[in-house]
């Protein structure tokens, strides 16, 4: 078994894919390709994949497709691929659940960094929620309302265990929020935690992401309001979280 991480190249261009994956490999990554969304889908039933770079431009079914598709069933990171450069793309890409975004051409060398920048994030929150679940909770659960968070396999379920599929940020993004639950978050901390101080985004990004948030942690549209917006301000997680740490004179 290898301890190479695994990237997965998605672009109908075989000469981009060669490069990309000649170079990522000399860089201490594994890498596969695919040249289509079927190709993708087919490499991520078989195989781990630790992060997808996902061109825009592909043929039968557009990238922008394929990553809402992927997002509905998977948490891989996303790094999109777009040679329009045009904000409009960089922004769907990020509202449908992508985690960063390239603009070709691309220095490679500025890829890499993306790459393990996002990596390097992941592995960020999950020593963080590891340090949680030994100080302070007994398995790093968490649970409000009908949910229950799992801090240290990042996981949303359900009551009953349903997964509820959430992306790379937005589970950040709920991180931060419930961890300062009852207290406003603006959105340039929200932005500093789930992206990082040099990424740059507006307002607009957030609330995009936000929305998108409470649709999947939202049981009843009409009467849920677990985010609030804190108009000029931010946003602030109203729910009562519970943890499960060992209850003492619990009777056995």
């Amino acid at each position: 078994m290898t301890d190479r991480q695994h990237i997965l190249i998605v672009d109908d261009d075989p000469r981009v894919r060669d490069m990309v994956r000649r170079y990522l490999g000399e860089n201490g990554f594994d890498v596969s390709e695919a040249p289509d969304a079927d190709a993708m889908r087919s490499t991520l039933d078989t195989e781990r994949v630790d992060l997808v770079l996902l061109d825009l431009n592909l043929p039968v079914e557009s990238g922008l497709t394929a990553a809402k598709r992927l997002r509905e069933t998977s948490n891989v990171p996303i790094i999109i691929l777009t040679a329009k450069g045009e904000f409009v793309d960089r922004v769907v890409g990020l509202e449908i659940g992508a985690d960063d975004y390239m603009t070709k051409p691309f220095h490679l060398r500025e890829l890499l960094a993306r790459i393990r920048s996002v990596l390097r994030r992941i592995d960020d929150r999950a020593a963080a929620d590891g340090r949680v679940d030994a100080s302070e909770f007994h398995s790093g659960l968490l649970y409000f309302e009908d949910f229950q968070m799992d801090l240290t396999k990042r996981e949303l379920r359900k009551r009953g265990g349903e997964l509820v599929p959430l992306t790379m940020s937005e589970f950040d993004l709920l991180d931060v929020l419930v961890r300062n639950v009852n207290r406003v978050v603006n959105r340039d901390q929200l932005l500093n935690q789930i992206r990082g101080p040099n990424f740059v985004a507006n307002d607009r990004s957030i609330d995009t992401q936000i929305a998108r948030l409470r649709k999947k942690i939202v049981l009843d549209p009409k009467t849920d309001q677990l985010i609030k917006t804190v108009r000029g301000v931010g946003y602030m997680f109203a729910a009562k979280v519970q943890g499960d740490r060992p209850r003492k004179n619990q009777a056995s």
